[in-house]
């Protein structure tokens, strides 16, 4: 009976942290389009102030060994690296796709990672992926084509850019699922990815004027913005966390693919995105990636 409680527990846990992380981008979304807020800036914030409750809340659970990470060279060049090429550019990448589309298809185009990073390791070792993976591959393509052109071969349905910054996207998303295994064999997932966060705000920042807030600011932009950071960011990184122990690494990974179809619906019946037979079938390709892709990986070659 406890373990049948704890199942659940975990199940819902990680369904709604995937349910979170969809509908955070339609409210980035909401934000481009209603409230004139800059990608950038949001961007900005975001790390920073998500990647401090994150460090903050290491520091009360953990005190001074959330520091461990800063005290040996090799892991803080790793650390760097991943804040910049890894986090802080999945994040921009992803925001800027949504400011060229929407969030259902930006999302949708960023879960393309998982096949980068099945082509990344067919490299690495040297062999030619299993049949699975070569199925997962076909659906990848077949999926991104019907969402981008609607099967039509001569047009995009979405711009260069939202296209390009898609598959930036995606491609940063495998960087960021491949590069910090290393760390996290010495250092926690909410440390790393905290800290992450953290630093590369701070890197963009000296790039911006962060302090300079545009845009129109009311009640709504406030609750949206504070959305993003805790429900978008935060509390479904810890219930991510939380459903792993209970259900996991690879059942709690395949239910974040809900993501997506979360991301898909809220556009729909809040923002009034259009959304075609041919996108919902490219989104059902793409998601089916997944699943192909979680059921045929051993758990322990899961990584948070």
């Amino acid at each position: 009976m406890i373990k049948s409680s704890q199942t659940t527990q975990g199940l819902i846990l990680a369904l709604s942290a995937a349910i979170f992380w969809g509908i955070s981008g339609n409210c980035a979304q909401y934000l481009f389009e209603y409230k004139a807020i800059d990608p950038s800036w949001l961007v900005c914030w975001r790390l920073m102030l998500a990647g401090l409750l994150l460090v903050s809340y290491e520091l009360f659970k953990k005190g001074k060994q959330t520091f461990e990470i800063w005290k040996t060279k090799s892991s803080l060049i790793q650390l760097l690296v991943f804040s910049i090429f890894g986090m802080l550019a999945v994040q921009y990448s992803y925001f800027y796709s949504i400011k060229l589309s929407n969030a259902a298809t930006a999302t949708v185009l960023q879960y393309i990672g998982p096949v980068f990073v099945v082509s990344f390791y067919a490299i690495k070792f040297r062999r030619w992926p299993v049949l699975v993976e070569f199925a997962s591959m076909f659906f990848a393509v077949a999926g991104t084509f019907l969402l981008v052109t609607h099967g039509n071969w001569n047009e995009l349905v979405i711009s260069e850019g939202a296209f390009f910054w898609g598959i930036i996207s995606a491609i940063t998303l495998a960087f960021y699922t491949i590069y910090p295994v290393q760390l996290l064999k010495k250092y926690s997932a909410a440390s790393i990815t905290g800290w992450a966060m953290l630093i590369g705000g701070l890197i963009l920042s000296v790039f911006l004027q962060p302090w300079q807030i545009d845009g129109i600011w009311d009640a709504s932009t406030i609750a949206v913005f504070a959305y993003i950071i805790l429900f978008g960011s935060l509390i479904p990184f810890m219930f991510f966390l939380s459903a792993v122990p209970k259900i996991g690494a690879q059942t709690a990974s395949l239910l974040c693919s809900v993501e997506p179809l979360a991301a898909a619906i809220m556009a729909v019946l809040w923002l009034g995105v259009s959304f075609s037979l041919m996108d919902w079938m490219g989104t059902a390709l793409i998601l089916s990636t997944i699943v192909l892709l979680t059921f045929a990986t051993k758990p322990k070659e899961i990584h948070l």
